[in-house]
């Protein structure tokens, strides 16, 4: 590190943002070969956590408004990987659905995590701790960040 607190590497917000990059990178082959994009392989694996939720609560999940996850789920739709339909219990709120196409992706994506965590030359007790530490450092950011909103 250097002396100076404004020098880049000494910036986290930096070193993020670098690695966030570098990680969205290194899956962009793994993606190609699925014919999707990063922000359309979070937005499966929330929907193979849990099928049908609403625009919103993808958006809350993936930290993503609706005016960007409303055109990538329309080219999901439109590569046939899900489908938008309107809530039965009120009209206003549209659900996303995996279709059988958007299911069988799951199972060619399973070994991702595995391939990360070997490429990146860590343990697996490794691996947790780092997913923790970056977990509390989200819902630290998030409890900050929600206070100066109120």
């Amino acid at each position: 590190m250097h002396e100076n607190p404004l020098h880049l590497d000494n910036q986290l917000c930096f070193s993020i943002y670098a690695c966030s990059r570098e990680v969205t990178r290194f899956y962009r082959p793994y993606l190609e070969e699925m014919e999707i994009t990063y922000p359309q392989y979070i937005t499966l694996l929330v929907l193979w956590e849990r099928d049908g939720l609403t625009v919103k609560e993808i958006g809350e999940r993936l930290f993503l408004d609706s005016g960007t996850l409303t055109p990538m789920l329309k080219r999901m739709e439109g590569l046939q990987l899900v489908k938008r339909v309107r809530s039965k219990e009120d009209e206003r709120k549209v659900c996303i659905k995996l279709t059988e196409k958007g299911c069988a992706l799951k199972e060619k994506a399973c070994s991702l995590p595995q391939t990360m965590a070997s490429h990146l030359g860590i343990t697996a007790d490794d691996y947790k701790n780092l997913l923790l530490q970056l977990n509390k450092l989200i819902e630290t950011m998030k409890t900050i960040n929600n206070r100066k909103e109120e």
